[in-house]
């Protein structure tokens, strides 16, 4: 009886807590589609904070968000001279890296968020990649992941824009996340966290739909449903594009 009730003051007691403050949160799209004159888009995030308390006053909100493309394992290898040659020399696989991975912070993300959390809710670019095993595979495998960032960092594929998001009155926020061209299809996932003292506080996810739309979805799930098919008209299409080409070059030879 006596743990029973002690139970129940806990619960009590942990509940306002975790309803002091709620995202309530929108995205400007839901669906992106994927067309051949497309060269990238915007996304606004934008949402507000639900108390049901005063703010607190003793630590600032801060704001985190991301956007993380589908994962997906990748193998990264590494070059060496042998004989006069440059050759792959030694490759590591990694379990799943995001395919896109933006984030926006409203302060330095060092102030903004602890260790702690980031290794419990995998925030940071590092910590969204899973490397399990990785160790395993190479003496010094932490180099392969570090190549996997800095190549997808050059390629704009992964993002880190700290102090670009508005926050107005610890209550209001917006960011603009950037998408490139090179974009991936497949469903994002948008995250937001509200953090005080380095502390995750509140949570909110919505997914986002990037997809192939038009001629390129057409010939995208013919590859992957059909691939003779598809192999076969690719045939055809060369076979009529050296025709044409031919026959212009006679044209003009003339």
């Amino acid at each position: 009886m006596i743990r029973a009730i002690l139970l129940l003051l806990a619960l009590g007691l942990a509940r306002p807590a975790l309803a002091d403050e709620q995202v309530v949160a929108g995205l400007s799209e839901n669906q992106i589609a994927i067309t051949a004159n497309f060269n990238g888009s915007d996304i606004l995030v934008f949402g507000a904070v639900k108390r049901d308390a005063p703010i607190p006053v003793d630590k600032p909100l801060q704001v985190i968000i991301t956007l993380e493309g589908p994962p997906n394992p990748v193998d990264i290898s590494r070059k060496g001279h042998v004989y006069g040659i440059w050759i792959n020399t030694q490759k590591v696989r990694i379990a799943a890296a995001p395919a896109f991975y933006a984030i926006a912070t409203s302060g330095p993300l060092g102030e903004v968020l602890s260790q702690t959390d980031d290794l419990r809710y995998k925030i940071t670019i590092p910590q969204a990649i899973q490397d399990a095993g990785i160790a395993d595979q190479a003496t010094d495998a932490q180099t392969f992941v570090d190549a996997l960032i800095r190549i997808r960092k050059e390629e704009g594929l992964y993002v880190l824009d700290q102090g670009t998001v508005s926050l107005d009155q610890s209550t209001l926020f917006r960011t603009d996340i950037k998408l490139p061209a090179n974009l991936t299809d497949g469903l994002y996932t948008a995250r937001i966290f509200l953090t005080r003292g380095g502390k995750v506080v509140a949570t909110h996810e919505s997914d986002v739909l990037v997809q192939k739309a038009g001629l390129e979805r057409w010939l995208y799930r013919l590859a992957q449903d059909n691939p003779p098919a598809y192999g076969l008209l690719s045939l055809l299409i060369a076979i009529a594009a050296g025709w044409i080409a031919s026959a212009a070059f006679r044209l003009v030879k003339r």
